[in-house]
């Protein structure tokens, strides 16, 4: 590590500290030229999760996003804010285990876990969703979309 006083790149490491629930490293170190003393941080870098769209376009993966649309489904029901938060973490933690080594889940899979979700929470978000979702092309689709559900 390049120390930020003298430049010289020959320093020991005086401490570590594990941060952050493991994520992190603090280390302290000491320059050997200068003696001067700094603080560097480690931590994992991840590629991002990564979206395929229908079209084949990639984007990264957005909680707000997901966030925006379940309250959409959600809006005037029972359910709590926490709830909505606690769902939205489920299901990105799904998704990161589902897109495993390719860092990447199409809409139809991501779709499908907030629908499976919702199934459980409230029905009528799960049909206001599925309705956005699956691009329903005439009433009889959403009919049978509705009855297929498990009261």
């Amino acid at each position: 590590m390049r120390c930020p006083y003298c430049g010289s790149l020959d320093d020991k490491v005086i401490e570590s500290r594990t941060m952050a629930n493991g994520e992190n490293i603090r280390r302290r170190r000491e320059c050997v030229s200068c003696g001067y003393r700094f603080t560097s941080y480690e931590r994992i870098e991840e590629k991002p999760l990564m979206v395929v769209k229908r079209d084949g376009r990639r984007q990264p993966f957005d909680a707000k996003k997901l966030e925006k649309g379940i309250s959409r489904a959600l809006e005037k029901r029972s359910v709590s804010t926490s709830m909505l938060e606690n769902l939205v973490t489920e299901i990105e933690d799904a998704a990161v285990m589902r897109a495993k080594a390719s860092r990447e889940i199409s809409t139809e899979d991501l779709g499908a876990l907030v629908l499976e979700r919702l199934n459980k929470i409230d029905k009528v978000a799960y049909i206001r969703f599925a309705s956005a979702y699956k691009h329903f092309e005439n009433l009889e689709e959403f009919i049978n979309e509705v009855k297929s559900i498990d009261v």
